[in-house]
């Protein structure tokens, strides 16, 4: 008796693909790229949230199974956003890190694209907010409650005056660094 690892490679293929399809099916590749999600998100809501709710701290509504600007029933839940609780913890998600002598002789005007996108984005979805701004060593650190706020300065900086783009996405921690030098 012959074991698998014995049996040339493709009478192994026929041997697996006979035991694991049954008769009358033909196993079909996948290619539309269809995995196990991953991300584990410890500041997204764990089951579904009562609508609708307020967050005390900055009067989002969650409505509709999303977090909105609109205004809140008097009888609302009351419970904190993802966006006000990575505030309150400072652990942000995006770390966006600006650079490079054309950004310290244009500072103000890159730093008012910077805060217009984020404005942009804010109105239309709550949970994306600048978190804080620090500036040490001719470099701003800006951090941000949403891995896409920050990809999306990144990408609007790229458009607006070229330089140098990178990201690094750690998908463990749900945390993007975006860095941009020119």
């Amino acid at each position: 008796m012959f074991r698998a690892s014995q049996l040339p490679t493709y009478r192994r293929e026929i041997i697996m693909s006979h035991t694991t399809v049954s008769s009358g099916f033909r196993q079909v590749e996948r290619h539309d790229g269809i995995f196990q999600e991953r991300e584990h998100d410890s500041y997204r809501a764990k089951g579904k949230l009562p609508e609708p709710t307020v967050c005390p701290q900055c009067g989002a509504v969650f409505h509709e199974g999303r977090w909105q600007w609109r205004q809140a029933p008097v009888n609302a839940h009351r419970e904190t956003c993802p966006a006000c609780h990575r505030i309150r913890d400072h652990y942000p998600a995006g770390f966006l890190t600006l650079k490079g002598e054309f950004f310290q002789s244009h500072r103000d005007e890159i730093m008012r694209l910077v805060r217009n996108h984020e404005e942009h984005e804010r109105a239309e979805h709550p949970l994306k907010r600048i978190m804080a701004e620090e500036e040490k060593d001719g470099t701003t650190l800006v951090t941000t409650t949403d891995i896409h706020l920050a990809r999306g300065i990144g990408e609007a900086l790229h458009h607006a005056y070229q330089g140098e783009l990178k990201y690094h996405y750690n998908p463990e921690q749900n945390l993007l660094r975006v860095s941009w030098a020119h």
